[in-house]
């Protein structure tokens, strides 16, 4: 548990992973207001100790710290500069707001710069990884973007939430630094699952294969998060196959603009496609499993 003082923040979008991180501050004692347009999912947390604002600009207002959890820049967009945005709170330089997003690198650097612009408040990228569990302990990796200022003051609010907050250069880089992680992540959940089917084509507990393949070269948090996961078909959300799926299309267009060869992110882009145009976008990274059985829920 963290002992660091008490911040005032705002956490902008509360779905899986907005939810765990406002969860996780209440939890270390910082004092947050939720805005989410789903009224349900900040209620859910105004019952835990949050306190629910009735527009972003609300929530920024009464915050030093404003974080964003959503799913596309797009959105992020609007959240910052839209009605009642973000943006539109009492300007206050102190003010930082920390995205938590996974967008691609160009909208960052572009919404970083129109934000200090228009309002003087400082911008830093930090996506993350670890999934909602990982936010819930305090265990979080995240990979910040942003003046060495900025990203130090974040640290009053990402003790609370990470293991290792690293700082990867100037906004933008965090989310460069996050589309490498997702690259590395999907190519591993799919070799995973198909370990995983290997084993139990082979007659291999496959929930052993991490126990078994423990200190070897094979081993990773993904085998030993995943394998158990998917030798269980448990489809329980961790994260959404679909969100990743929008990750893979920014490292492809990313490779596309530097004209970067790389066969492995294109071949499980197209695996992902397919999981979501099988109707499988909203389920649980494990929920890949289906693809060896013809996409049939079980």
């Amino acid at each position: 548990m963290t002992t660091a003082p008490s911040q005032r923040v705002a956490v902008i979008g509360v779905g899986i992973m907005g939810s765990a991180i406002t969860r996780r501050l209440l939890e270390c004692g910082h004092r947050v207001h939720v805005f989410d347009l789903d009224t349900e999912k900040a209620a859910a947390l105004v019952a835990l100790g949050a306190q629910a604002a009735g527009t972003a600009q609300a929530a920024a207002a009464a915050s030093d710290f404003v974080i964003t959890s959503l799913n596309s820049a797009a959105v992020v967009e609007r959240a910052i500069f839209g009605e009642a945005g973000i943006a539109a709170a009492p300007a206050d330089t102190r003010r930082l707001l920390i995205d938590m997003s996974s967008i691609d690198p160009p909208s960052t650097r572009r919404l970083a710069q129109s934000l200090r612009e228009r309002t003087g408040m400082g911008f830093v990228d930090a996506p993350l990884s670890g999934g909602a569990p990982k936010a819930l302990l305090g265990q979080l990796t995240v990979m910040a973007g942003g003046s060495e200022h900025d990203v130090a003051r974040a640290r009053a609010v990402m003790d609370s939430l990470c293991a290792n907050y690293t700082r990867m250069g100037e906004n933008g880089a965090g989310q460069a630094t996050k589309l490498v992680n997702q690259l590395l992540c999907a190519i591993g959940f799919q070799a995973v699952a198909e370990a995983v089917r290997l084993a139990e084509a082979g007659g291999v507990d496959a929930s052993k294969l991490p126990a078994a393949l423990a200190g070897g070269r094979a081993d990773s948090q993904i085998l030993r998060e995943f394998g158990p996961k998917m030798a269980a078909r448990d489809f329980t959300p961790t994260g959404r196959i679909d969100n990743m799926l929008k990750d893979l299309e920014a490292v492809q267009a990313f490779a596309q603009g530097e004209r970067l060869p790389l066969p492995l992110a294109g071949a499980v882009s197209e695996l992902h496609r397919t999981f979501v145009a099988a109707g499988l976008g909203a389920e649980d990274t494990a929920a890949m499993m289906r693809q060896f059985s013809g996409y049939a829920r079980d």
